[in-house]
């Protein structure tokens, strides 16, 4: 009676309770570990349903240095220091931004709870210039690398044949400086 039968993670986007809860797991770990010892930002792009926002829990857990989650996985035999890094996780699949002031509201809840966290203050400068103080404080008061994490879901195909405002959200990212430009939020109808 050693064996136990696993369950099966339907709907599970949550590393933590996918591996707590003793759901079946696909060990795609070695993977996440070559990916994070790159260092170059990635653009995951995938259909809908294939497992991104778990993919992203699963580099969050990694990166808060979570390693009792991974025990029996493959990174458990590669990783050997479980450094803990400030992780900043931006989710965009918690709501329906079918506006743009749903999406700047969202933005604005999401920037005040890091503006709290590190102490930046940041009233009255961008979104794109608040993140990137945020940033750099986690950094100095951590004195680790941020891990910015940026799950979204396309909403523009499911939504484009109804009366709702659609809005795009990006971030402008320059890879020759690995600096943020700005928040990029655009109407596209």
């Amino acid at each position: 009676m050693g064996n136990s039968i696993r369950k099966l993670p339907i709907g599970i986007q949550s590393f933590d309770k996918l591996r707590t809860e003793n759901f079946l797991y696909v060990d795609k770990t070695e993977f996440v570990y070559q990916m994070a010892y790159q260092g170059v930002p990635y653009f995951l792009s995938r259909p809908w349903r294939f497992g991104k926002s778990l993919l992203l829990s699963t580099f969050k857990a990694y990166f808060e240095g979570k390693k009792e989650l991974f025990k029996g996985l493959a990174i458990e035999r590669l990783e050997t220091e479980w450094k803990e890094h400030p992780v900043l996780h931006f989710s965009l699949n918690a709501e329906l931004y079918d506006s743009r002031k749903a999406l700047e509201n969202m933005l604005e809840r999401q920037l005040r709870e890091w503006e709290k966290t590190y102490d930046t203050g940041g009233e009255g400068i961008t979104y794109s210039g608040r993140f990137m103080t945020i940033i750099r404080r986690a950094a100095e008061i951590t004195g680790r690398k941020v891990v910015v994490l940026i799950d979204e879901r396309g909403y523009l195909i499911p939504y484009a044949a109804d009366e709702r405002e659609v809005v795009k959200v990006g971030v402008a990212f320059d890879a020759t400086t690995r600096n943020l430009g700005e928040w990029l939020i655009e109407n596209t109808l």
